[in-house]
């Protein structure tokens, strides 16, 4: 028996109530599934969402000071894909954010193919509702949706 196993018995043995069974239960929680993200999903675009909101709470005058705690109920509603006419992919999402304050609001945002610094790598642009002080995407977040 590995010195690791040899820990875990005497320790479930030390707790009385501990059995054998809940142990491989813990065991099966440190297996992870992989299971495929949609692009509206990808970390990567919902951690530049989250950043960005800090940063226009912090420097649009009459906004709260609130930040994004979590993302919830992330969906993609409409694909442009890239064509000769159009070249550039568009992917809209949605999801529900909700701020530090416990309050949620709807997130709309937009991912453009080959739009990043220097046409490489994707832009994102998103509107919280409610936070878009100067109307930059018309009422109620409209040219997002």
């Amino acid at each position: 028996m590995s010195h690791v196993v040899k820990t875990l018995v005497a320790a479930a043995l030390a707790l009385g109530g501990v059995t054998f069974a809940s142990i491989s239960h813990a065991a099966d929680y440190l297996v992870q599934r992989h299971k495929e993200i949609s692009a509206c999903e990808n970390p990567l675009f919902l951690g530049k969402i989250s950043d960005r909101f800090t940063y226009q709470v912090h420097n649009v005058p009459n906004l709260p000071d609130v930040r994004i705690e979590d993302f919830r109920d992330i969906r993609e509603h409409r694909y442009l894909p890239e064509t000769e006419e159009w070249p550039i992919a568009r992917r809209y999402c949605a999801a529900t954010v909700v701020l530090s304050d416990g309050r949620k609001h709807d997130l709309w945002y937009l991912i453009e193919g080959r739009m990043g610094f220097v046409g490489i790598g994707e832009n994102v642009e998103f509107c919280v509702s409610g936070f878009d002080r100067w109307f930059v995407y018309n009422g109620r977040c409209r040219v997002l949706r």
